[in-house]
Order: C-alpha cells, then structure tokens, then sequence
C-alpha cells in the first residue's frame, strides 16, 4: 500500500490521490490543505495551482513551486488546529507544520492557512506564517555555581543543569 503523506492511516489512491487528480472535490478546508500538502511531497504542481482561488493564480509561480517540491524531503504534516472549513462553511483556516528537508537541512514550515469556498468548491486563498512565542522565564536565573533548585544539595552544573 502506498501510504498517503497527509499523515492519515489511509492509501494514497484513496485518500488525497483522487482529489488531485480531480476526481473528487475536497469536502473540508482540512482535506483540501492536506491534499496540497501531498501535492508538494508528489510534486504535483498542477494541482497545486488549480486548488488556489482563482482570481489569486496569477501569484503562482509554477517554476519556483515545482523546484522548491522536487528539491525537498517531505517527512510528515501536522495539523495544530482548524477553524470553520467544514462541508456547511465558506470559510475555514487550518494553521499546520509541514517538516521537510532541502539540501539535508531539516526544516518546519508552520502556516496559518484561510480558505473559501467558491460555487461548492475549496480553493487555498492565503496563508501567513505562524511566529513561535517568546518563552518567559518565571522564576530568577539559576548559575552553574548556584545550589541546585531540585534540593539534592550540589550544584546546578553538577545536578541538573
């Protein structure tokens, strides 16, 4: 069995597969941004821009896309939360990590990706990048030399830092 690169237990043929290749339409903005995801990892470029709304294909650039998806490792695809984008909805967002690799360099695309849906259709409309947050430190800086937190009586450096 083929496993489909969408990251759902299913065979690619019967999963993402007929969904690019337009024989069946994407029923959620989750399905459509998981098949696009599986189009990068197929370098399936024409799909890729036939699944973006179409008064924003003229953004596309087919040359730059194929590249960038043929160049790169596909690993996995997480989907961290979706908003709307079910079979009743116009609109829906999917914010998800796609990990990759290009020239041996691992790497994690995360996106805050919108969709609408147009004449019952899914298309991608924009995505923006997600930013990590800013960790806070809670409580004060703790030094090598310092006795360490846990109470064991040692140093930080020599316990658990």
């Amino acid at each position: 069995m083929d496993t489909c690169p969408c990251g759902l237990d299913a065979a690619y043929d019967t999963c993402c597969g007929p969904i690019i290749r337009g024989e069946k339409a994407a029923e959620t903005a989750e399905q459509l941004m998981r098949a696009r995801y599986t189009a990068y990892a197929k370098v399936e470029t024409d799909f890729l821009k036939e699944s973006i709304r179409p008064d924003k294909r003229h953004t596309h650039d087919e040359r730059q896309t194929k590249n960038w998806a043929a160049k790169s490792e596909w690993f996995n695809l997480e989907v961290v939360r979706t908003e709307k984008g079910g079979v009743d909805d116009d609109t829906g967002r999917v914010e998800f990590i796609a990990n990759y690799a290009i020239k041996g360099e691992k790497a994690r695309h995360h996106e805050l990706a919108t969709f609408v849906k147009l004449d019952g259709s899914w298309y991608f409309d924009d995505g923006v990048g997600v930013v990590p947050e800013t960790m806070v430190r809670q409580g004060p800086k703790v030094g090598r030399n310092d006795p360490c937190p846990c109470g064991s009586g040692k140093k930080f450096k020599k316990c658990c830092g």
